[in-house]
């Protein structure tokens, strides 16, 4: 078969494949780097022609046009699997709607329940096999193929080329091909660690042993624990992850990663996502090393757990005094997304001798603009991550603590202990006057 001269056939401007939209229709944009940026431009210059065109897209690393030219919503409806910092933006706005799911049940919400008219996903040239890989992205893209009317997909050069399973899409299903303008791909820098995520890293270090499997969430602390770990006297390490981030290139340089214990997909790197910097694409553009798979893969308990020894690290935004955890939303502004903490805590409690890491600061912001994490009780609207049944350890760069086995009291006063200084007597107060701790001191 010549899948050149397919190809050839194939190919449209992103006008051209823009106008196969129809009012109604479900049209999906993927996830993160596998966004379209030229077709996107077509179809919000097409915003006249059409009503009630439903989008659907997460994790937006660049502005996504059909919500800037239609913050009103009058013609596109854009929802959203978790935000970007630019997402929440548009969310304020009123641009963006928010859908709430555990990341690793993607493929299956796909497969089972909706309806997509187009797929358009940015993919990397076709090979001389006829596949287009998805890069860095495979997450549910590979479901949403298989249950999409129409495939549109707009090829990169600068997406990496990652080995995988369901990470590619054939000539043969694919309906257009856009060439892009290649644009470098986003980068995601890290800042400094502060001394706040060093004290904490400093608390997890002495629980990560030989051969232990890691999931690290994003943010600082998280790469302060990678950056302390690849100075730290440990081996053997493993990865199998959600996210795949550049604070595990410093374990990676430092030869403490190697899947040499892993039960599943041994001596390989595991993740659905990578976003990081360009030292990172490089690193796993074909690499043998590195296995970018499907989410559901990577983020149902079961798979999770079949890892001895697993390790997951996040991160949140507040924590009441019976230990729920609160990572997605401040009261009801909504921030990010479920993602794959909850089901990254149970499948490291699953794991033999897995331990789960909830982590910190115990305040927000400066001076008097200050304000505590760790709270007598979420204020309205805020949404429960993790239920306090599911947390183990709770981090601060005042201490750490094990939450499992202990009555509501015992974590009230754990939790105290956690929080900053100057918030220990006003929360200790509020716990007694709320019956959280018994009003008498015994």
């Amino acid at each position: 078969m010549n899948f050149q001269q397919i190809l050839r056939d194939k190919t449209r401007t992103a006008a051209e494949a823009a106008a196969m939209v129809k009012s109604g229709w479900w049209v999906d944009y993927g996830f993160s780097f596998n966004q379209p940026d030229l077709f996107d431009a077509a179809l919000a210059e097409r915003k006249s022609e059409l009503q009630d065109v439903r989008i659907r897209g997460a994790l937006s690393l660049r502005p996504r046009m059909v919500a800037e030219q239609d913050l009103e919503q009058r013609h596109f409806q854009v929802e959203n699997w978790h935000f970007s910092t630019y997402d929440r933006k548009m969310h304020d706005k009123g641009a963006t709607v928010y859908i709430p799911f555990n990341f690793g049940e993607g493929p299956a919400l796909y497969r089972k329940h909706f309806k997509v008219d187009l797929l358009v996903i940015q993919t990397t040239p076709m090979d001389r096999h006829g596949f287009f890989n998805f890069g860095v992205t495979a997450t549910y893209l590979r479901a949403i193929c298989d249950i999409a009317k129409h495939i549109v997909v707009e090829t990169s050069t600068a997406l990496p080329v990652c080995y995988g399973v369901e990470n590619v899409v054939h000539i043969s299903e694919v309906d257009a091909v856009i060439e892009s303008n290649n644009a470098p791909l986003p980068e995601l820098l890290n800042p400094p660690p502060t001394e706040v995520d060093r004290r904490v890293s400093d608390l997890i270090l002495p629980e990560i042993s030989d051969g232990a499997c890691l999931q690290v969430g994003i943010g600082g602390m998280t790469n302060a624990v990678c950056a302390a770990l690849s100075h730290a006297p440990v081996k053997d390490l493993g990865v199998h992850t959600e996210m795949f981030i550049d604070g595990m290139m410093d374990l990676i340089e430092a030869g403490k990663i190697n899947g040499s214990r892993k039960t599943s997909y041994r001596g390989k790197i595991v993740f659905t996502f990578a976003v990081g910097t360009k030292r990172m694409y490089e690193f796993v553009d074909g690499n043998e090393m590195c296995l970018c798979l499907p989410v559901d893969e990577t983020n149902l308990t079961e798979n999770i757990a079949r890892n001895r020894k697993v390790v997951s690290i996040n991160n949140a935004m507040q924590i009441d005094l019976s230990g729920q955890v609160a990572s997605e939303s401040s009261g009801f502004r909504h921030c990010t997304g479920t993602g794959g903490q909850l089901q990254f805590v149970r499948g490291a409690g699953m794991s033999e001798g897995g331990k789960s890491f909830i982590c910190l600061s115990s305040r927000f912001g400066k001076g008097e603009q200050a304000r505590p994490r760790i709270v007598l009780g979420h204020p309205p609207g805020t949404t429960i991550t993790t239920p306090r049944s599911d947390v183990m350890y709770v981090v601060t760069e005042y201490g750490m603590v094990n939450l499992k086995g202990k009555s509501v009291p015992e974590r009230a006063r754990a939790l105290i202990a956690l929080a900053h200084p100057d918030d220990r007597e006003g929360l200790e107060k509020q716990a007694r006057e709320n019956g959280v701790l018994p009003k008498q001191i015994f």
